[in-house]
């Protein structure tokens, strides 16, 4: 592989994760002993934690990089590769709660999604993708695609 004109990389442990489980687990505490809400109720809500509780002890990678020819990325144990003489064009979907969704789009018209956690700050990756001489698409607030 070439060297990477752009490349992003993030672990999937957050400092808000780590401050917030304890958090939410001491309010569940909480609640179970000075407001006797039900144990059974309590533990219920806190199976909703634990895959956070995985992401803090796994601490899975994922990352972009962008070549000359090539365009791949990881996340955990899954990972793509397109040429960049394959791609027509890369969308990106604003969606309502702000965030920004992208999708390769191919000469035949399959459409390929970047998992989320593996997608670069928009702003910098599609300046990286002009000066590649990518064509790209902005799309805001769509529902459906």
């Amino acid at each position: 592989m070439a060297e990477p004109v752009f490349r992003y990389r993030r672990q999937a442990r957050s400092r808000a994760a780590l401050l917030l489980l304890p958090i939410i687990w001491a309010a569940l505490v909480a609640a179970w002993f000075w407001l006797e809400a039900s144990g059974w109720l309590m533990g219920l809500l806190a199976l909703f934690t634990l895959p956070a509780l995985y992401e803090l002890i796994t601490d899975p990678a994922s990352g972009l990089d962008l070549d000359k020819t090539t365009l791949s990325w990881f996340t955990g144990s899954r990972n793509a590769e397109v040429a960049l003489d394959r791609v027509d064009h890369i969308r990106f979907d604003t969606r309502l709660d702000m965030s920004v969704r992208v999708t390769v789009v191919l000469n035949t018209g399959r459409k390929v999604k970047l998992p989320y956690e593996a997608t670069p700050p928009h702003r910098a990756f599609e300046a990286a993708l002009s000066k590649r001489g990518i064509a790209t698409q902005r799309h805001h607030f769509t529902l459906i695609q």
